[in-house]
């Protein structure tokens, strides 16, 4: 796992991924940022070095769907991505034949990525598995990150740190312990750092994805040899219980 440095500006940060342009500025000439740095500190605000942790990740070559691999053949979405009140902030996928005919079906992994968290969490979400992925947008050519949730599971089978593969089975289909009745909660979201705090940012399409349209839109992608830095240590913590 590498590190990148990044900055703390009175509570703001800086990543190096991101902010490559600033972070060449200040080395290219640290001196003239010496008054700028007086005048935060005598503001009360502090400037720490802190690191930014990453994994080498292959980037996707597509993205599947999570239940009836790869096409979803025997489900259909119960209920859809709503970012306005009443909020639902993913899809419920749902078998064909209705009641809990689907309870114990396979989970999947909708891409290649990395196992950011996988507990228990009790309460409305029982079994939870959040995946970070890493792929190209072919219409940019830049990389990006999108991290896929998985929820209500009856059982999990990888765990935090885990290497998955596009169409690896991550757990199976539950109800919550009869909470509700057996589906898949799926979500994908763009922003990296929700993790289980989904009231943390705004509910808008810049922070969460619609995913089918996500998925129809990066079916299929290329196949690239080289890895790439993905940043994780992203989330804050739910009740105790850590993400990668």
């Amino acid at each position: 796992m590498r590190q990148h440095a990044r900055l703390e500006l009175g509570g703001f940060f800086l990543s190096s991924l991101s902010k490559s342009v600033m972070v060449l500025w200040m080395t290219n000439g640290f001196a003239k940022w010496r008054w700028m740095l007086c005048l935060l500190a005598m503001a009360g605000m502090t400037l720490s070095v802190h690191a930014q942790r990453t994994v080498a990740l292959p980037l996707a070559d597509g993205f599947d769907f999570p239940v009836g691999k790869p096409d979803a053949k025997g489900y259909y979405v119960a209920r859809g991505l709503r970012l306005r009140s009443p909020m639902h902030f993913g899809e419920d996928w749902n078998g064909l034949s209705g009641g809990d005919t689907d309870m114990g079906d396979p989970i999947y992994s909708i891409a290649d990525g990395v196992v950011m968290f996988s507990y228990d969490c009790q309460g409305g979400w029982g079994n939870v598995v959040l995946i970070r992925h890493a792929y190209r947008d072919p219409q940019t050519g830049q990389v990006r990150f999108c991290d896929s949730q998985y929820a209500h599971l009856l059982q999990r089978t990888v765990k935090v740190g885990d290497m998955v593969n596009r169409g690896q089975q991550i757990g199976t289909l539950g109800s919550n312990r009869g909470m509700y009745a057996a589906h898949l909660h799926f979500e994908i979201r763009h922003n990296l750092t929700i993790g289980m705090q989904r009231e943390s940012v705004p509910a808008t399409m810049e922070h969460w994805a619609d995913p089918r349209t996500f998925i129809a839109k990066y079916r299929k992608l290329g196949r690239e040899r080289r890895k790439q830095a993905t940043p994780v240590g992203t989330y804050t913590e739910y009740h105790g219980l850590r993400g990668l």
